[in-house]
């Protein structure tokens, strides 16, 4: 069998934790792959990309009962996420607090609820948490207990309650991630990426022209999460690098895409110029966004946000994961948000042509597994 090369450049979203747990995560799910095929594939160990270890991971996939090898290279930018990732719990409820009165001026709540209405409960939904949460844990004791002692030890004893279940509670409901999160493109929005996400943007979009002309029978750019928003500026430099267009072989792919966390900011005029300069470009775009994931925008064509007019070819599609998970092992619910935001990068207790595993390590083109998930009823 002829051997089938692709070449994915993988652009993460907005996680401090990096190359090693990503690397670690693929193997798991190649495992689970195999697991279900029968067919064994093989997942390098990580080595520094050719451009340096600061811009990027490599490490290689092979499938030989398929006859495919992958060339996998992780983006990297999560020390740039690690400088701003806020760890101490008053500093992030101050800068938060400041964060969310900047999106209230200037993000357009109508519009995103118009497109989708879980993202808009996502985004609200952290703050008001992080103030009732703590606020019952004290109260509710501290009233109860009132009725047997003195009030001050009843409310001391709230107190302590609340400062020792509250942090674990909102934990769990994935509030202080998501203040992080809206507090970071707060900031990203009003004041642009800065020199130093600039730089190693410039640096992405280098090093993939440099790829793209290899002998690779398809070149996947994926972006999950965050790295959906980052994603429209890097293909916009790298078109500039390219001349304005790409090789038909080369498909973006968006995986739990946010873009309107920042394109729907009326003062993010420096993303809105991007999303613009798109506007013409002839490019193949695939949206893979699951509605009950709370955090992404299933079905809102990210083109469309600052015109009617496009020219990529786009397909927007839902994985449709409850048909592919048990339901014990299906993440529904607030509890499971986190996870629900992280299932496109796994494969469920059944095959889909549009699990990771799948589309990076698989025979199909993004184009052939996207007309065979149409065909599943």
């Amino acid at each position: 069998m002829e051997k089938f090369k692709r070449k994915v450049f993988y652009l993460g979203g907005f996680d401090p934790r990096g190359v090693r747990f990503y690397h670690q995560l693929y193997r798991e799910q190649a495992a689970r792959h195999a697991a279900l095929t029968g067919d064994a594939i093989m997942v390098s160990g990580r080595q520094a990309g050719p451009a340096g270890a600061a811009v990027s991971a490599l490490w290689r996939v092979e499938n030989p009962a398929a006859g495919v090898e992958t060339d996998y290279e992780y983006l990297r930018w999560e020390d740039l996420i690690g400088k701003v990732w806020i760890r101490n719990p008053l500093s992030l409820a101050w800068r938060a607090a400041r964060a969310y009165a900047g999106h209230a001026r200037h993000m357009d709540f109508r519009r995103m609820r118009r497109l989708r209405k879980g993202p808009v409960i996502t985004i609200l939904y952290p703050p008001i948490l992080a103030v009732l949460v703590p606020l019952l844990l004290a109260l509710v004791p501290a009233l109860l207990l009132s009725l047997l002692l003195p009030f001050w030890v009843g409310a001391l004893a709230g107190i302590v309650l609340s400062a020792l279940l509250s942090g674990r509670i909102l934990a769990k409901l994935v509030v202080p991630w998501l203040l992080r999160f809206m507090t970071y493109h707060g900031a990203l929005a009003a004041e642009g990426p800065g020199e130093a996400l600039d730089d190693r943007l410039d640096r992405f979009a280098a090093r993939i022209a440099e790829q793209l002309d290899g002998d690779w029978d398809e070149v996947q750019i994926v972006t999950h999460s965050a790295g959906t928003i980052l994603g429209m500026r890097l293909l916009r430099r790298l078109l500039a690098l390219r001349g304005g267009s790409l090789p038909d072989h080369v498909v973006l792919l968006g995986l739990g895409q946010v873009v309107p966390v920042i394109g729907l900011r009326r003062d993010a005029a420096w993303y809105h110029d991007d999303l613009r300069a798109l506007a013409d470009r002839h490019f193949r775009y695939v949206d893979i966004s699951s509605p009950p994931d709370g955090a992404a925008y299933y079905n809102v064509n990210p083109f469309r946000l600052v015109g009617d007019q496009y020219a990529a070819r786009v397909d927007m599609l839902s994985p449709r994961f409850h048909l592919f998970y048990r339901p014990e092992n299906y993440h529904g619910g607030w509890s499971n948000k986190y996870e629900a935001h992280f299932d496109y990068l796994r494969v469920g207790d059944r095959l889909s042509p549009l699990d990771f595993i799948s589309l990076t390590a698989g025979r199909r083109t993004v184009d052939d597994a996207v007309a065979a998930f149409r065909m599943i009823p």
